[in-house]
């Protein structure tokens, strides 16, 4: 099936990008999910808007990403949430949770979608996270979790 991705999604393309899936992915996955809509041929002025729209909020250059890049990993980002005895946290740490706290510690502004957490964070301590820049840029930095 033919689809047209409205939000990056790894490994498989960016905002605007024409991409072949199969068609279950694309039915119970992407397009419920708003990350992609049906491709048609009326849908081609859906692609040229989607993606003025990301060349507005992307990073242009890799220098600009090396900048933030700095920026980010000199940050000391510390997430306060609740937590039971054991060190296990109520639920998990979400990427729109580790954007927030980059912007609270002073760092630069984060969209959510760029934060990759690797695996799921369930427990208080330190963890490392990567914040995808550009296509060629990631900030890997540290996340200490702490019991509120």
């Amino acid at each position: 099936m033919k689809i047209i991705l409205t939000h990056e999604v790894s490994g498989l393309g960016t905002a605007g990008d024409v991409v072949d899936v199969k068609d279950g992915y694309a039915r119970n996955y992407l397009v419920p999910r708003g990350f992609a809509i049906r491709w048609t041929k009326g849908g081609e002025k859906d692609v040229a808007q989607i993606r003025r729209a990301r060349k507005i909020h992307e990073i242009a250059t890799i220098e600009q990403a090396n900048e933030i890049k700095a920026k980010l990993e000199g940050v000391n980002v510390r997430l306060a949430v609740r937590s039971g005895d054991a060190g296990r946290l109520f639920g998990s740490v979400t990427p729109a949770d580790v954007a927030s706290a980059i912007k609270a510690a002073g760092g630069p502004e984060v969209d959510k979608r760029r934060v990759e957490l690797g695996a799921p964070i369930k427990t208080l301590g330190s963890h490392q996270v990567s914040v995808r820049l550009h296509a060629e840029v990631a900030a890997k930095l540290g996340v200490e979790v702490v019991a509120a």
